[in-house]
């Protein structure tokens, strides 16, 4: 049960430090699902929104960052 514990802990904290990257971001204007690449398409009532740039860069730093830790451990 520890290890549950220390699990649900560890990824609390993720959920935290993204709130916070997001909070961090829309203080400054970063353009996180404003870039170029994210779609939207309107037709009437219906809102079809695709992030594709947000997700692009979002998967870049993220891959640096898993490569640093493994390189670094």
């Amino acid at each position: 049960m520890t290890g549950l514990g220390k699990l649900l802990l560890f990824l609390g904290g993720i959920i935290v430090a993204i709130g916070a990257v997001l909070l961090i971001a829309g203080r400054f204007n970063l353009p996180l699902g404003r870039l170029p690449g994210d779609f939207v398409y309107r037709n009437g009532r219906t809102v079809v929104y695709i992030p594709l740039g947000t997700c692009l860069l979002l998967s870049i730093i993220l891959s640096l960052g898993f490569w640093l830790y493994h390189r670094i451990r």
